[in-house]
């Protein structure tokens, strides 16, 4: 008898384990398919917050502000108090002119100046004259120095020369005059711009604008020259 019960008895037990895992497999399922309900109850009563992140070294401030590279910043009394106008105000010649300097536009704050170039550029180069047919170098820087700054000054390159209080190249202000040896001696002159650039009536191009650092201008280049008043005839 004992023999006869003993396969029983096993399968007895084997179920009773079988029966107890299953049981423990479903419990683990139904924490696990719990646990996400709960979190979201968390959520919704505000248990679990998210935390804020704040940029360092960023105030917001009421009042106006501008774009300056990548960063924003306020306008502040230093900024309203300057000359530079805001983008905003800017004229298309300023872009045009601004693109051409390869500067910020807000800093071609004289706008005169850049319209009188405007009138004259591209015109041809003639050698003593002076309209819109034809012009050489020291009647444009002339023509310049008379309508935008209000200077009368001597008629040759080589007396502008002689006229100016002499400029280091790299203390060179816009409103400068830059002189060069094409030939001999003092033969060119331009009005400087500006971060390089002259304006300049050429005798292959033309009024135009070039670079100091061009290889041709930088190997003729003689310096720079500021009118002095106390020389030149104020109209």
């Amino acid at each position: 008898m004992y023999l006869r019960f003993k396969p029983q008895s096993l399968r007895m037990q084997n179920l009773f384990f079988i029966t107890v895992a299953t049981g423990i497999l479903s419990a683990t399922s139904f924490t696990v398919k719990a646990q996400p309900s709960v979190n979201i109850e968390q959520l919704n009563t505000g248990s679990i917050q998210k935390s804020q992140k704040f940029i360092n070294g960023i105030e917001i401030h009421s009042g106006t502000a501008v774009l300056s590279g990548n960063t924003i910043m306020p306008v502040n009394k230093t900024m309203e108090a300057s000359n530079m106008p805001a983008i905003e105000d800017c004229s298309s010649l300023q872009f045009k002119y601004a693109q051409l300097l390869n500067m910020d536009v807000e800093s071609l704050t004289n706008k005169m100046l850049f319209e009188e170039i405007e009138k004259w550029w591209a015109t041809n180069y003639r050698y003593g004259g002076t309209s819109k047919k034809g012009i050489d170098c020291s009647a444009y820087t002339s023509v310049l120095l008379a309508d935008v700054y209000g200077l009368s000054v001597a008629r040759t390159a080589r007396a502008q020369y002689a006229e100016c209080e002499k400029v280091d190249k790299a203390d060179l202000k816009q409103g400068d005059l830059v002189f060069f040896h094409t030939k001999r001696g003092v033969s060119h002159v331009g009005l400087y711009l500006g971060n390089g650039y002259f304006t300049h009536a050429g005798s292959s191009t033309g009024v135009t604008i070039s670079n100091l650092d061009e290889t041709y201008w930088n190997k003729k280049f003689i310096g720079g020259g500021k009118i002095i008043t106390s020389t030149a005839t104020v109209e």
